[in-house]
């Protein structure tokens, strides 16, 4: 019986410090050319060599004030401060690549739908198929204000708006023009039939939307859906549309009671627990020898902010951990920031300086060190105790943390028969699920098609 094949995207962002701060300053860093289309489509081949499944890229509206109520440490550590479009990237990486994937967060609450759907089939088009949207409806009180609300848009309330957002776009995507609507003759100077392209026509809650989508059918027509949601809202959110989703995970036991609530919300929602791909976010650091790999550790940690990762952490809860002494337990508040984050202060027995400590390499993600066989190990040991079908990558140090997982550890899971060795052909959908360029029937967004 063949292994599981893990599922392996590398998880950035358009800017310099990501999930582990203070790294920037490391000496073999080069994060800070993040405005440079080389920094990109150099990543883009590099993981490609790797055989990645996808680029996974991260997004904020808004900026992280909570900590010291200012931005003075986001921006003296640059914690996702400056940050730049993602979805700018594609079209230059998709021209050196032919089968990495690109997961592209995008925050519904601030994009009309009509031309966010747009964009994304142009995208689709322009990378012949290879791009997903990680739906999110934002979590920053900053990134409100910026757009005009005067607070942060309460937090069950904002799935009800995504689920009226995906009604429209899978109108727009899926219903709006039939698949052999366009006949491109020229001796008959047709382009596209007229009988088989649709009106949308929407009057919801939140949108009011009555038009032609504006792009002929894309290979996917649907980018592949991705989402972070483990709330109860967000769960029944994710059973209904997500086809992956993205969780962060401390522990192995807590983290099967995880993908075991995605599986069911799944089921609950009429579709198999097989048709969503969990992923965790990773950290790993390999060298060809266990002390090599403890080595390059230290050293990393050396140039790592602990305080940034707090502060970080501040803008995930809704908290200003910068107002506790110490060793002061801190008090749980129930916000309408991101409710993983704020549940795991429930237990009251954290406390800054735990908080310090489990932020020492600038982010709180689980951390692997070791050789490539003890990685591989712990990567396998992951898959198979928690049901798992894959990792989000973090970097370290850009980009030798990827280089060094894809010179190390890519081959050892090879010779186990847990990573392939070659891209299937297809879309980023048909790659991930070895089924069709289009959503599955029973998935909700396909009962929208002519």
């Amino acid at each position: 019986m063949s292994k599981k094949k893990i599922l392996l995207n590398a998880f950035n962002m358009n800017c310099i410090g990501h999930i582990n701060h203070g790294l920037w300053s490391h000496p073999r860093d080069t994060s800070t050319q993040y405005k440079t289309l080389s920094y990109w489509t150099d990543l883009a081949q590099t993981l490609e060599r790797g055989l990645f499944d996808g680029l996974f890229i991260a997004d904020i509206v808004g900026v992280y004030d909570v900590y010291q109520q200012s931005v003075d440490v986001p921006l003296k550590e640059s914690i996702q401060l400056p940050v730049n479009d993602p979805l700018l990237l594609v079209s230059a990486m998709a021209a050196v690549t032919r089968h990495l994937g690109f997961g592209l967060t995008a925050n519904l609450t601030y994009e009309p739908p009509y031309l966010f759907a747009r964009r994304m089939s142009t995208l689709d088009h322009l990378s012949n198929g290879r791009v997903g949207w990680n739906i999110v409806t934002g979590y920053l009180d900053s990134a409100a204000k910026a757009m005009g609300l005067t607070e942060q848009v309460e937090h069950d309330r904002r799935y009800d708006q995504a689920d009226e957002y995906l009604q429209v776009l899978y109108k727009l995507w899926e219903g709006s023009w039939e698949d052999d609507a366009v006949l491109n003759d020229p001796q008959q100077r047709v382009y596209a039939q007229p009988g088989k392209v649709h009106k949308v026509e929407h009057h919801g809650e939140f949108y009011q939307v009555e038009g032609y989508h504006l792009c002929e059918p894309s290979p996917q027509r649907t980018p592949v859906l991705f989402q972070a949601g483990s709330s109860e809202r967000g769960l029944a959110f994710a059973g209904q549309h997500a086809e992956c989703v993205f969780i962060s995970g401390q522990n192995k036991a807590a983290t099967k009671v995880q993908v075991d609530k995605v599986r069911a919300s799944a089921l609950k929602a009429g579709r198999t627990p097989e048709d969503i791909k969990v992923f965790m976010g990773i950290n790993v650091i390999v060298g060809a020898t266990e002390a090599l790999a403890w080595e390059k550790h230290a050293e990393y940690l050396s140039y790592a902010s602990a305080e940034a990762g707090v502060a970080h952490f501040s803008a995930s809860t809704g908290i200003d951990f910068s107002r506790y002494e110490l060793d002061e337990p801190i008090q749980y508040v129930k916000s309408n920031a991101i409710q993983s984050a704020t549940k795991t202060l429930q237990n009251n027995d954290w406390t800054r300086r735990k908080l310090l400590d489990q932020h020492a390499l600038g982010g709180r993600y689980i951390t692997l060190v070791g050789s490539p066989q003890q990685v591989a190990d712990e990567l396998e040991s992951w898959i198979s105790e928690t049901g798992l079908d894959g990792f989000n990558l973090t970097r370290i140090v850009t980009p030798e943390s990827y280089v060094d997982f894809i010179d190390l550890v890519v081959p050892e899971l090879q010779r186990r028969g847990s990573y392939k060795t070659e891209y299937e052909q297809g879309t980023l959908r048909e790659k991930v699920f070895q089924g069709s360029a289009r959503l599955p029937e029973h998935h909700t967004g396909s009962t929208y098609r002519h």
